[in-house]
């Protein structure tokens, strides 16, 4: 077929207009090796029926597709991942210059095919609030538009109860809360080119960390093992004192808490969620009569926040998981060994002795507190 010359010019002025397209070698040289039919119109409707035996799905927006396909093709346990458009006019089949006229309300979302025994939704869902700014509308990064709008969509109830509950949590923590959650309607694939641009342009645009991407990817500690309970089991299963540290940012006495001088061989995890965070290799004596660390097992299992509180500057440690207030992070500490402080409440953490760690279900942990 021979190409029609106008079509193309207007193509790649439109495409210069985003961040999140190629530049114009990379659009021309793409026209080689596809139809202009290709270029003009999307594969048919992509339904949740060709999932993997065995696997699930989860359908993400963050701003630029190409950034969020990289990060989660870096997480264990995903089988694929497929940059598209999602839940827009059921009116409309979409191709990328129709979707960025912001017209048809469909997002530029990733479609993500993972295996639930390698890796849990949770932990896909962690891992992508980590790199969007929840708190903006139809934005991300530099890219501007309704197509960029961030969003979580899911396919059945029970993906959509663990999509709520998590977005909870960050609706706790960030105000105004702006991701949309919503179920799952259509989804159709992007264009060959937008597929693996990463991969295939190491340089590209990318509005996503490469180094957010690498620390991410880096799974010790799955969520999944340790959702957060319900505010009326966290407030019984709790003592007066540990509630009030954990869930209303108290702080417990120097010198005058349980783990302050704990020598004993173990894992510290979050009380409330049980959740592993830290190892009794790296605790160590800073003299500050509370519980310090150089670091913890998987430092994907924090949530670190700026804290004014008292007229101080400090950086606020919270359980990833259970949302826990657990201290203050502390930086270039001479008594670290790591040169960073993980000051912590002593009531927001339980100890198990290494010896209990098998039986308690932590046996996967061994080798991090050996």
């Amino acid at each position: 077929m021979k190409p029609n010359r106008g079509l193309i010019l207007l193509l790649l002025a439109s495409l210069l207009l985003s961040a999140c397209s190629p530049t114009i070698d990379d659009f021309a040289s793409s026209l080689t090796s596809i139809e202009m039919e290709r270029v003009n119109m999307t594969n048919p409707n992509n339904p949740t029926d060709r999932v993997r035996e065995g696997a699930a799905v989860i359908y993400l927006a963050g701003g630029c597709f190409w950034g969020l396909e990289k990060l989660m093709e870096s997480m264990p346990g995903v089988l694929d991942a497929v940059s598209g458009y999602a839940n827009g006019n059921a009116e409309v089949i979409p191709n990328y210059q129709s979707v960025s006229s912001g017209k048809t309300g469909y997002r530029e979302t990733v479609r993500v095919e993972y295996d639930p025994a390698q890796i849990s939704l949770d932990a896909l869902l962690f891992a992508f609030f980590e790199v969007i700014d929840p708190t903006i509308k139809n934005a991300q990064g530099h890219d501007i538009g309704t197509q960029y709008q961030s969003g979580i969509y899911y396919p059945d109830e029970a993906s959509g109860e663990i999509v709520n509950r998590i977005a909870e949590i960050y609706r706790n923590r960030f105000t105004p809360f702006a991701v949309e959650i919503a179920p799952f309607e259509r989804f159709y694939e992007a264009e060959d080119y937008h597929q693996d641009y990463l991969a295939n342009n190491p340089g590209g645009y990318c509005h996503i960390s490469l180094r957010d991407i690498d620390a991410l990817s880096q799974v010790i500690v799955d969520p999944g093992r340790y959702p957060r309970p319900s505010d009326e089991k966290i407030r019984k299963m709790l003592s007066d004192e540990q509630y009030n540290i954990t869930q209303q940012h108290g702080t417990e006495r120097a010198f005058q808490n349980q783990y302050w001088d704990n020598h004993a061989h173990g894992l510290y995890v979050d009380i409330v969620t049980g959740e592993p965070l830290f190892s009794s290799r790296d605790k160590f004596d800073s003299g500050t009569g509370w519980p310090s660390f150089s670091r913890g097992i998987d430092e994907n299992a924090f949530f670190l926040v700026t804290d004014t509180s008292h007229g101080m500057l400090r950086t606020e440690a919270r359980s990833r998981a259970g949302d826990t207030h657990l201290g203050h992070v502390f930086y270039n500490e001479p008594s670290s060994p790591s040169g960073t402080r993980y000051c912590m409440n002593s009531a927001s953490l339980r100890f198990i002795p290494y010896e209990e760690m098998e039986n308690e279900g932590y046996g996967y942990l061994l080798e991090y507190v050996k």
